[in-house]
């Protein structure tokens, strides 16, 4: 029983005990019981980081004109790089209950080595090379301590904007991917207020699981409507299953390890690439500002910090070579541990086994992959406001009466908006150096990066007590 469960936590100090106190149903380490209560959970992060993961290789896939049966293993081998980036996260890294997944910052990157190689395979090898290379340097900023002894620069004046922006600038994926179909899309964002707010008052099932219930419901209703022709083949809410009958049942040692071949290496790769790195650092240190604010955590350190964008460098190595992958932390589950108050590492391990059982089972990736979109754009509609919210309570830290951090603020998050959009418009191009062009439309082209740089810059040249910017604060609450 789920009522059971919530009194059988494992509690290991008077730390945790407070942490419970202060509102967390689960914390980092307790361990839900029964199983099965465990597995639901973990199996709810799965589910909330599926489209995002799954997204990435199928926009990635036409660019690289790949077959059905190499899109499986696309896909695939995208779940089993997450999975083993989370694993080494969790258990090595920052210690938070974060999952780690393919990021989007390396798109523009990825496009560019496919635009200039022969596609297929080979770019896949190039791609590879590129992660494997920029993980040394990223793993080298981690581990040295370099990004540690950054943080004392970094107050809650630039963490606030930055984690909001993190929610915010992903507005994209939420109504035009709902809007697709906001029948089913709806049926995801009531379950979820529903579940969570009404009837989980009275039920805690309801309370711990509403993503994982809402998600079930709307795949069931537009199971019912593929199989009676309301939705026909071109509509967003048809389930199909054409992934599902082109993926393997196991994957052969030869399509886990280096499935594209030996990795490529080239500098100008390589440079590009580190683009994407600099903005999914950025992006990693706000997602552990907010999971470590959302899980009520221990002090964030600056060796907690660093060994987190090491293990996340590690993790890179590794999936550079199990699918050329690059892994960062994924901003979708913090929504999940915001909302479902279940912070445990336990459950995210159990996330793990699950990840890595459907990079080596080919065919449940196959069938999670039929999940209509529609469906996880609710989810997003759902999480990504939540995130956005944890980001400016961050700032209450700092003195917000204050015109100078206001107008900080303010202007951080105008531009973390605003200027993505005018490099998608207009990007620059050097060229007599298009690699230049790369690094500098990438990061202007991130809403977190863009936001963390002007709050950066503007927080440490404008003159302001520490009191004011909410440094003293961080130091009381550590």
């Amino acid at each position: 029983m789920v009522e059971e469960a919530l009194t059988t936590k494992r509690v290991t100090d008077v730390e945790e005990l407070s942490l419970a106190d202060n509102g967390m149903v689960y914390t980092l380490d307790d361990v839900p019981k029964p199983f099965s209560t465990a597995l639901g959970l973990g199996l709810q992060h799965v589910l909330t980081m599926f489209g995002a993961t799954i997204s990435v290789p199928l926009l990635l896939a036409p660019a690289l004109g790949m077959s059905g049966t190499q899109l499986a293993i696309l896909v695939a081998s995208a779940m089993l790089c997450s999975g083993v980036a989370t694993f080494i996260q969790v258990n090595f890294g920052t210690r938070l209950p974060i999952i780690q997944g393919v990021s989007f910052s390396f798109l523009g990157p990825f496009f560019a080595i496919i635009a200039a190689t022969a596609g297929g395979a080979v770019s896949m090898q190039y791609i590879a090379g590129a992660i494997i290379l920029g993980a040394l340097v990223e793993m080298f900023i981690g581990f040295s301590g370099l990004i540690g002894k950054l943080q004392k620069f970094i107050s809650p004046v630039v963490i606030g904007p930055t984690i909001a922006l993190i929610g915010l600038a992903l507005y994209e994926s939420g109504a035009p991917i709902a809007g697709n179909n906001w029948f089913l899309a709806g049926i995801v964002i009531v379950g979820v207020f529903l579940f969570n707010f009404v009837l989980g008052k009275n039920k805690n099932l309801f309370s711990l699981f509403p993503v994982l219930l809402s998600v079930i419901a709307a795949y069931v209703v537009a199971l019912v409507l593929t199989y009676t022709g309301v939705f026909g083949p071109e509509s967003a809410g048809y389930v199909s299953f054409e992934t599902l009958q082109a993926s393997p049942w196991f994957r052969t040692p030869g399509q886990i390890f280096m499935p594209w071949g030996a990795p490529k290496f080239s500098l100008s790769f390589f440079l590009v690439v580190l683009a994407g790195y600099l903005a999914s650092t950025i992006e990693s240190y706000g997602d552990y500002q907010a999971m470590n604010k959302v899980c009520q955590g221990p002090e964030l350190t600056p060796q907690r910090v660093s060994n987190g964008i090491g293990c996340e460098g590690l993790g890179c190595l590794i999936t550079g070579l199990l699918g050329g992958f690059a892994s960062t932390s994924y901003t979708e589950n913090i929504g999940l541990v915001g909302l479902t108050k279940v912070a445990s590492r336990y459950v995210v391990n159990i996330g793990v086994v699950v990840l890595i059982l459907l990079g080596i089972i080919g065919k449940f990736g196959g069938f999670i992959a039929s999940i209509p979109m529609p469906i996880v754009g609710g989810l997003y509609i759902t999480m990504f406001g939540l995130i956005a919210a944890i980001g400016l309570s961050h700032t209450a830290k700092a003195d917000m009466s204050s015109q100078r951090n206001l107008m900080i603020i303010g202007f951080s998050l105008f531009m973390g908006l605003s200027l993505p959009t005018y490099f998608s418009a207009h990007p620059l191009v050097f060229e007599s150096a298009p690699w230049l062009s790369d690094i500098i439309n990438s990061i202007g082209g991130t809403g977190m990066a863009v936001g963390a740089i002007c709050g950066l810059i503007l927080d440490n040249l404008i003159p302001g007590t520490d009191q004011e910017r909410g440094l003293e604060a961080e130091g009381e609450a550590a």
